[in-house]
């Protein structure tokens, strides 16, 4: 891509060069040439410069024909269009090559291509085998000790967020342990007001019952005294009284019962409250060694990403150091074709003005051979035709040169003669 100007300049100066040979061709086929002629183009890498060649006589029968001068001319610009057409070729070539190896890079270390990055990580081997050493030692400890390690590698972003996630699970749980201690307190108080009630009620029940053991006591002594007073035997068919202490220790065992059984249904409450405490308890504990290993395997994801991008970070450094020497390079070979370039455009141009003076030297011969050849016709007719008189005939033999039984060398004698 870099040496696709450079290359389209170079093909149009070879198509500029290839033309100038082809009219150079022409002009000598056409039997007459420029006496005198200097190539005057230097020879930068191109070849040797042109030597000096000069234009064969002129043979109007069978075509010109190059001289030994002129062919070493053409032979010197056809080694130098050949040298330059093989330099072109090579920088093709070379740009090809520099093509399919920018290919390549691109390739191998296009996005998400982790093929061709073969990178030393030698150096993080140790960071690795640390971190291994550092899980086996906190596996290997106990809960306490492992409440009393530091992690001084952490980020302090982590350790703050860890520890505002504890704290929050640390007073849901209190709260939910203080709302349970709440409704036992509100049943501890509620047992107490009935059992102070029951309480209440046995010492009514008692004082009930000392009242009517002391009234039944004094009964009994009046009743004894009034009979030990009168002498009197009375039979009476009296029903047998209530058996107070019987009664009595019915109702104590009733009321033991029922306090019993409130005591066992507090105790079973009580007991069930506890046990759905514990299984919290458990969840949240459970919940938490689930955060724990949440939160190491955050830890060893944050470890391997910062490693990564590291080697993130030192695989786009040295990239870009490569990137700007490839710049550096790139940049001093395009100035050294850009002034190749400079250099051929001063040649194609000499070559031009060499062209356009032979094609002026060219046109002038060219009228000089028309002027011969109508003279040439005019002396024939002359001659033919046997017109004037002697004395004219006698001045024009005088000027003329001697006539030959041949026309064809009488013809090129005068040609010669003209031309010199």
């Amino acid at each position: 891509m870099l040496f696709c100007s450079f290359c389209y300049a170079t093909l149009r100066v070879a198509s500029f060069c290839v033309t100038g040979v082809k009219i150079r061709g022409r002009l000598g086929s056409g039997g007459l040439a420029c006496r005198g002629y200097r190539s005057r183009t230097s020879s930068a890498g191109w070849g040797t410069s042109g030597s000096a060649g000069a234009f064969g006589s002129f043979a109007g029968g069978d075509g010109g024909r190059l001289s030994g001068d002129e062919k070493q001319t053409m032979q010197n610009l056809n080694d130098r269009l050949a040298t330059y057409l093989g330099n072109v070729q090579a920088l093709e070539e070379a740009n090809s090559e520099l093509e399919s190896k920018i290919a390549e890079w691109y390739e191998m270390f296009a996005a998400g291509n982790q093929a061709g990055r073969q990178q030393d990580y030698s150096e993080y081997y140790a960071i690795i085998d640390d971190l291994r050493n550092q899980v086996r030692k906190e596996r290997s400890l106990t809960k306490g000790e492992r409440g009393n390690m530091h992690f001084p590698q952490m980020d302090q972003k982590l350790i703050i967020f860890l520890i505002a996630f504890r704290y929050d699970n640390e007073l849901a749980l209190h709260q939910s342990v203080e709302m349970d201690t709440n409704g036992l307190r509100k049943a501890l108080e509620e047992i107490e007001i009935t059992s102070s009630d029951l309480k209440v009620q046995i010492n009514s029940f008692t004082e009930e019952l000392e009242y009517m053991k002391k009234n039944h006591e004094e009964d009994m002594g009046s009743m004894n005294d009034s009979t030990a007073a009168g002498g009197i035997n009375v039979e009476m068919n009296v029903t047998p009284g209530v058996d107070l202490t019987t009664l009595l220790n019915e109702m104590r065992g009733e009321y033991e019962v029922l306090a019993e059984q409130n005591r066992e249904d507090i105790e079973a409450w009580f007991n069930e409250q506890s046990q759905e405490l514990n299984r919290q308890i458990n969840t949240s504990v459970e919940e938490t060694s689930t955060n724990k290993s949440e939160i190491t395997e955050l830890k060893r994801s944050l470890q391997s990403l910062e490693i990564e991008l590291q080697s993130q970070q030192s695989l786009k450094q040295s990239l870009e150091a490569t990137l700007i020497e490839t710049e550096s390079q790139y940049c001093g070979q395009l100035s050294q074709i850009q002034e190749m370039i400079g250099s051929v455009e001063g040649q194609v141009q000499q070559i031009r003005d060499d062209m356009e003076c032979q094609n002026r030297e060219y046109e002038q011969l060219l009228d000089v051979k028309i002027r011969l050849e109508n003279e040439i016709d005019t002396y024939r007719s002359l001659l033919d035709g046997k017109v004037g008189n002697l004395q004219s005939k006698d001045l024009r033999c005088k000027n003329m040169p001697p006539l030959s039984p041949s026309p064809k060398v009488l013809d090129l004698e005068i040609l010669n003669r003209q031309i010199n």
